[in-house]
């Protein structure tokens, strides 16, 4: 199970649900069950619409990152992240800062989004 505490100024306080890991949701539907506004229009990672800041909430090393391609050109285009952050995501499983809510999958560790 993991923590997802998403936080906006659009909300009233924030809002922290829990995920099951390995369901291979994404963020975006587990906000739309939650009925956490999180913008959003195509749902398929080509408009940047949902691209939101993800934080982990741990000490531990952050589990493997898996941009996809639409993630990472949308997400450089915006200037929501560097070609230096994309490379050391792949390199190093390192996360970048922003992700997009459609795309990004919840894994099994607690996190921080902001939107």
């Amino acid at each position: 199970m993991a923590d997802v505490t998403f936080t906006s100024p659009a909300m009233p306080k924030d809002v922290t649900v829990y995920a099951v890991a390995g369901d291979t949701r994404t963020l975006l539907s587990v906000a739309k069950e939650h009925k956490v506004p999180i913008h959003f229009e195509c749902e398929n990672g080509e408009c940047g619409s949902c691209a939101c800041e993800v934080s982990v909430l741990s000490d531990k090393a952050p589990l493997a990152v898996h941009l996809t391609e639409k993630e990472k050109t949308v997400l450089r285009l915006a200037g929501k992240i560097t070609p230096d952050q994309v490379r050391a995501a792949e390199v190093s499983d390192l996360p970048p800062p922003y992700r997009l809510a459609c795309q990004f999958i919840v894994r099994d560790e607690d996190i921080v989004v902001k939107f």
